[in-house]
């Protein structure tokens, strides 16, 4: 089984930057999407940012492009999202996801995954 773990999240203001770090254990994988999805109250979980981990290609919601960069270190396992002018908008529980054995164009909608980790809590203030 492979174990997502998020961190980073916390209170920021608006026009601030965040890093969130999904680090995995468990499973030793070279391929691989991996994904961050976010829940804010109320609402439905929603597709943010992909990336195939053998190919680095990444895909994004439209409302991040330009704001919110995906990569990955392969020597620790972990993916990022780095979160640059935050808006209150943002806020939510952000979740990094995963499925392994795959590659190509990484998949926008939470069917696509079936590793999921606990979440980390990103709150902006206006």
């Amino acid at each position: 089984q492979l174990q997502l773990v998020e961190s980073g999240g916390r209170l920021v203001q608006a026009g601030g930057s965040l890093r969130l770090s999904c680090a995995t254990s468990g499973r030793t994988f070279s391929r691989a999407f991996m994904g961050w999805f976010r829940q804010a109250p109320g609402k439905e979980r929603e597709f943010v940012a992909a990336l195939d981990w053998s190919s680095g290609d990444t895909s994004y919601v439209d409302s991040v492009k330009g704001r919110f960069t995906i990569s990955r270190a392969n020597a620790k396992n972990t993916v990022y999202l780095q979160m640059n002018s935050l808006k209150p908008e943002d806020t939510a529980v952000y979740y990094c996801a995963a499925r392994l054995g795959v590659m190509g164009r990484p998949p926008g909608n939470a069917a696509g995954y079936n590793y999921w980790g606990q979440g980390t809590q990103v709150t902006v203030s206006s």
